[in-house]
């Protein structure tokens, strides 16, 4: 008789996908990364009431889980996200996965720059819309990442940008950021991966503020150094020095092979 019950519950289990909740990694996915050096990745699991669920988490408390939320001082490349939890007597169901991802370019603590990307959890799913799996249980969220430079303050410090696209299986850049979808029912002791690359080249931040010579960039000067725009205008003749984000004083970016390092 005891057998046949557990039978009887697990066939339950598999028929309502958005139901009941089967034991250790086969209620959750693993996200991973393949990332650039000097990039790692912060996550934010969101959770709301299971299909045919009448109930409510007050204030939403505890429906939003956060991975790798103190990146900078320990990272995890892979991190178990479940796919039904009960909060407040109220059974979850996972909808969705936002990620950032973060790049450091420098020392100080605010040397970083950010983008995101989205994984969409549904009941149901177009073949067209939903992702795939591999024989080895693995999914991959393509993508490129490109570092945009600009000067800020009056010493013209070197911040920068982080803009991150898709890219399709030929590495070609695709138009918004790295995405994917799933069905619940795809995800059970599945691992998700994000594979992004560094574009091989910097950029400005935007147009007409620095000129392409022999070796990299140089900025324009503007009317001052206190002209934070600081447009070329047609003035392609006088540059200014910038500071890198190592203390460097340099006036050609990103080489400085000009100048020697000096004190923040």
């Amino acid at each position: 008789m005891k057998t046949t019950l557990q039978h009887l519950f697990l066939g339950a289990c598999l028929a309502l996908a958005s139901g009941c909740s089967a034991m250790g990694s086969s209620d959750s996915f693993t996200l991973s990364a393949n990332l650039p050096a000097d990039f790692t990745y912060e996550a934010t699991a969101a959770y709301v009431p299971a299909p045919g669920e009448t109930c409510s988490v007050p204030g939403g408390k505890n429906t939003r889980i956060g991975i790798n939320r103190k990146w900078q001082e320990s990272y995890t490349r892979d991190s178990k996200i479940a796919l039904h939890r009960t909060v407040s007597g109220c059974p979850l169901v996972l909808q969705y996965v936002e990620f950032y991802i973060n790049g450091t370019y420098g020392k100080d603590w605010g040397d970083f720059a950010r983008d995101f990307g989205k994984i969409l959890v549904r009941e149901y799913l177009s073949s067209a819309d939903k992702g795939t799996f591999n024989a080895a249980g693995e999914s991959e969220i393509l993508g490129q990442c490109q570092w945009l430079f600009r000067t800020v303050g009056g010493l013209r410090r070197i911040v920068k940008i982080l803009a991150c696209k898709s890219t399709d299986i030929q590495g070609n850049v695709t138009r918004g950021q790295p995405f994917a979808a799933y069905t619940l029912n795809q995800l059970p002791g599945k691992t998700v991966r994000l594979k992004i690359k560094l574009a091989a080249e910097e950029r400005p931040g935007w147009g007409d503020t620095w000129v392409k010579v022999p070796g990299g960039w140089k900025r324009c000067m503007g009317k001052s150094y206190e002209d934070q725009r600081a447009y070329c205008n047609g003035n392609y003749t006088d540059f200014s020095t910038f500071r890198m984000p190592d203390g460097r004083i340099c006036s050609i970016y990103p080489g400085c092979s000009e100048n020697k390092e000096v004190s923040p």
